[in-house]
């Protein structure tokens, strides 16, 4: 899972993660957060996602995380947003009116950067990564977030032996293993089957799909 492999699946067109609706989960849980409206929230891997429209309609300063310049270039574009480009130490920053997106390795930003966000927004991020690079995700991501801020993670989980990620399957232990206690309160908001609707993946033979949603909130530093 190296950053040529996503770059490739955008440059040929293989964005089957690509959502042309709002994530309903989203619409869903994520005014139970309690975000106040100005607040910036970090959506990391965001590609072109529907999703960050919707967050900046809630009032929200909308900072995506992008690895894919074509990505950036096509959300704009297809939404008919003429954005300004800023070229920084990190990667190049792509802009229009509440909607930010920085094309750049999300393991490369910095902490500090992350730090002034108020919330993070994880629909496909995690999911996106094999196990041994989730541990590595979670502390440079969720890890340098103020305390008391709030994130929505949707996760997916299925018999990993059954079919190759990505998405990868991601269980409620892992999450709670992944968010220590001493540092993240986790609460799971969700959990629906929904194999019945991916036949995708009953063609590939998965027995069992399932998808999460949780409620992170950043505890104090120990």
């Amino acid at each position: 899972m190296d950053a040529d492999f996503w770059l490739q699946r955008w440059q040929q067109g293989r964005t089957g993660f690509h959502q042309d609706r709002i994530e309903p989960m989203l619409a869903r849980h994520w005014p139970t957060l309690g975000v106040a409206p100005g607040s910036t929230v970090l959506v990391p891997l965001c590609g072109k996602a529907l999703d960050l429209i919707w967050l900046a309609e809630q009032g929200l300063q909308v900072m995506g995380v992008e690895l894919s310049p074509l990505a950036a270039q096509q959300f704009f574009a297809e939404q008919g947003m003429q954005a300004t480009q800023e070229l920084t130490d990190y990667g190049v920053w792509w802009r229009h009116g509440q909607i930010s997106i920085l094309c750049a390795d999300i393991f490369q930003v910095p902490a500090t950067l992350i730090a002034s966000c108020s919330a993070c927004y994880d629909r496909a991020a995690l999911v996106a990564l094999p196990e041994p690079m989730r541990s590595r995700y979670a502390k440079a991501v969720y890890g340098p977030l103020p305390a008391a801020s709030k994130s929505l993670l949707i996760t997916v989980d299925y018999p990993q032996h059954e079919r190759a990620g990505p998405p990868f399957a991601v269980s409620g232990d892992e999450v709670n293993t992944l968010f220590d206690p001493s540092w993240m309160q986790v609460q799971q908001l969700e959990k629906r089957d929904i194999l019945a609707k991916e036949p995708k993946f009953l063609e590939q033979g998965v027995t069992r799909f399932e998808t999460s949603t949780y409620a992170l909130t950043r505890l104090p530093n120990a």
